[in-house]
């Protein structure tokens, strides 16, 4: 049997398990890293190697300014803002989702949850429901507008990189419309698609006490880190380093500027600290760089290639289509850097621009992670942010929003590129 093979096996197996234990996913990813290791495919370097560092940082540094960002109490301050101007619980849940929406355009996706996750959950205290809908909700709207400009998301990066795309060529590439406003045709039927599912909470809402908030510290702190990663693709244009440095940073100045937290409260921050869902997104990266090495993720794209037929539009749909179905499983960052060079020679092939298939391999890789609980680094963040909450969620519980929302945002955005790039 073929290590290409067997690495696959090994990749469908634990993910199998992951999903029929999720209480135990950790255990089993790393359980998977350990048969990789037994078998040769993976060794002690390749940690260093295939663990996206960058992204790990951004997760630790704005996990420790959330945490503080709750002690603070603004999350329920601007809870109670949303439960005064909103007449619904459906509608103050979709308030909550444009706003990850928007702010997801500027900064990188696990930002994104880690700063509007804690107001979906106050919000949720408050009138009292869950808050598993409201937070998926969120992740998959953050997942979504990623992918609208350079600066969104490390697959936009990227394909930027490839095409020498600079910020403003996602809004208007060879004087047609880019990437963003595909984006956007997806965003506003998703959007409804959010509203369809909220509208069942129709209660009505409303909240007489008061909020007082203990420091806005932790507040400045998240508007720094928004605008250090806004600006980070100046500095550091690769997406290495700089994110996850800044966020490491001022995480640790965080510690040493929050005066209001008592002692044990800064213990708690980091004695809380979610440990298990940071060894499950470092496990994901390690178990996809098995995947990569092992030459399974190559052998995806050459089967493709070998079969996707001769007609511009089944070629441009089986990459779209069949982009969703990988992403939903392994990280879309070298699932899209081994395609690229696929989609060149079926563009070639078939004499078709190849801006028409690149810009659809980025809407359904970077789309289909909104499918899964493990489909992107966002979505492990949220549903680890709702069980550090007591609360599990399936994957079933989760693909029941995310699947339809995924479909939906994919069809509107792939005949948004089909019709323009033709």
């Amino acid at each position: 049997m073929s290590s290409t093979l067997i690495a696959a096996v090994i990749f469908v197996v634990t993910y199998a398990a992951i999903v029929a234990f999720k209480h135990y996913k950790s255990q089993i990813l790393w359980g998977g890293v350990v048969l990789g290791l037994a078998c040769g495919f993976i060794h002690a370097p390749d940690f260093l190697h295939d663990i996206n560092w960058n992204v790990m940082g951004i997760f630790a540094g704005t996990l420790i300014l959330s945490e503080y960002f709750v002690l603070s109490r603004v999350p329920d301050a601007i809870s109670v803002w949303l439960i005064r101007r909103t007449h619904t619980v459906g509608m103050a849940y979709l308030m909550v989702c444009i706003f990850a929406s928007f702010l997801s355009i500027f900064i990188e996706n696990v930002a994104t949850v880690l700063i509007v996750g804690p107001i979906m959950i106050g919000l949720s205290k408050k009138i009292g429901i869950s808050p598993v809908p409201g937070i998926i909700g969120v992740t998959i709207s953050a997942n979504l507008q990623g992918t609208a400009t350079l600066i969104g998301d490390p697959p936009s990066m990227i394909l930027a990189n490839y095409m020498r795309m600079n910020f403003n060529d996602f809004f208007v590439y060879q004087g047609k419309a880019g990437i963003f406003f595909a984006v956007q045709m997806g965003a506003i039927g998703s959007m409804l698609f959010l509203y369809w599912i909220y509208k069942r909470h129709q209660r009505a809402i409303s909240y007489e006490g008061t909020v007082s908030v203990r420091s806005y510290v932790p507040a400045v702190f998240l508007v720094v880190m928004v605008l250090s990663l806004s600006l980070a693709v100046l500095v550091d244009p690769n997406f290495r380093w700089f994110g996850g440095a800044s966020c490491m940073a001022l995480g640790l100045l965080c510690i040493v500027f929050s005066r209001f937290a008592r002692e044990r409260e800064h213990l708690a921050v980091l004695r809380h600290y979610d440990v298990e869902t940071t060894l499950f997104l470092a496990g994901i990266f390690v178990v996809v760089g098995m995947l990569e090495r092992t030459g399974v993720i190559e052998s995806m794209a050459g089967f493709l290639a070998k079969n996707i037929g001769d007609s511009p539009w089944v070629a441009f749909s089986v990459i779209v289509w069949v982009s969703v179905a990988f992403s939903a499983f392994i990280d879309n960052v070298p699932y899209l850097t081994a395609m690229i060079p696929v989609v060149q020679l079926v563009s070639d092939t078939l004499a078709v621009p190849m801006e028409l298939l690149v810009f659809g391999l980025l809407i359904g890789a970077s789309l289909g992670g909104n499918i899964t609980p493990v489909g992107a680094a966002a979505n492990i963040v949220g549903v680890g942010m709702l069980k550090k909450n007591g609360i599990h969620v399936s994957f079933a519980e989760f693909a029941r929003i995310g699947l339809p929302f995924t479909i939906l945002a994919t069809l509107l955005g792939s005949l948004f590129i089909f019709f323009v790039w033709r």
